[in-house]
């Protein structure tokens, strides 16, 4: 090519008489761009154009500035819904179908099958029974969470759960919430079982209900909101667990103070490093679940 013979242009215009070529989008040669991007200036077809405040832009520029959005949580670092209680809709949910099973239905061989039992093996029974028996039984550590077999049993329960749950699952999100419901429950069931393991049958959701009184009080310090409600509350229920004959103490005792200990960890965890207090709260009270577990084996397992 001669030094004064015209070089073919760059920039997708064909350089032919009568002005230049339509441009091509950069992202599909194929397609012709009627516009450029407002931000970087790159011409771009209609299946490339997103809308925006000036303009449209490229994918690649709407893409680099949603990395500087700061995702919307809760107060304590949960995804925000719109239903702010469809976990607490779902526990309340589970637990009336396991009622109706157990209660009406499957009666009585699901209750047996479920509820947190155990027996220690000694000279008369030298055979462990239910979470004693080994591994292969510790499910009803949870299954016995969601088990009810009177109507003022679960009614009580769900109760308390429909007045506390929704407010602790819009502040802490979902996840985190249901977290604090379910580890509630197994320390509810593990301290029972530590306390009392030999010859023992325990149910309900109490353990995880008192969990939720529990970050309730929790979560009422920690937004300075009155105490005085939820206390009275919190007392009320430990006076009825104290004076009714038939009711656990241990795992309502237990499920009380893993629910102050995980709301704790998760409402005063420092923003900084969030994550990792709330993920090692959650992992030290579920240890704390398995010592408690592991403690009663060694007394109780056969």
């Amino acid at each position: 090519m001669l030094p004064d013979e015209p070089r073919p242009p760059t920039d997708g215009t064909s350089g032919a008489p009568g002005g230049p070529a339509p441009t091509r989008c950069y992202r599909h040669p194929e397609q012709e761009a009627g516009v450029g991007c407002s931000r970087c200036g790159r011409p771009i077809c209609p299946r490339c154009m997103v809308n925006a405040s000036v303009g449209f832009h490229c994918p690649e520029c709407v893409e680099e500035g949603n990395r500087h959005v700061r995702r919307a949580t809760t107060r304590f670092g949960g995804r925000p819904a719109g239903d702010g209680a469809l976990v607490t809709k779902a526990l309340i949910g589970v637990n009336l179908v396991v009622y109706v099973l157990a209660a009406y239905v499957l009666t009585p061989w699901l209750a047996y099958d479920l509820e947190l039992r155990s027996l220690a093996p000694d000279r008369m029974y030298p055979f462990a029974e239910g979470v004693a028996a080994g591994p292969d039984q510790w499910y009803r550590l949870l299954t016995a969470v969601f088990l009810h077999t009177t109507p003022w049993h679960i009614a009580t329960n769900m109760l308390v759960l429909w007045v506390l749950g929704p407010q602790l699952e819009a502040t802490l999100g979902r996840v985190r919430f249901l977290a604090l419901y379910l580890l509630s429950g197994l320390a509810g069931s593990a301290f029972a079982f530590l306390v009392a393991g030999d010859g023992m049958r325990s149910l309900g959701a109490s353990g995880a209900v008192f969990g939720l009184l529990g970050a309730t009080v929790v979560l009422h310090r920690r937004v300075r909101a009155p105490l005085g409600p939820v206390v009275a509350l919190l007392l009320f229920n430990l006076i009825v667990t104290f004076s009714v004959p038939g009711i656990d103490w241990r795992a309502h005792l237990g499920g009380l103070v893993a629910g102050m200990l995980t709301a704790a960890g998760l409402m005063y965890a420092p923003r900084a490093r969030r994550a990792a207090v709330q993920g090692l709260t959650l992992a030290g009270v579920a240890g704390l679940v398995l010592v408690m577990l592991l403690t009663g084996m060694a007394r109780y397992g056969g």
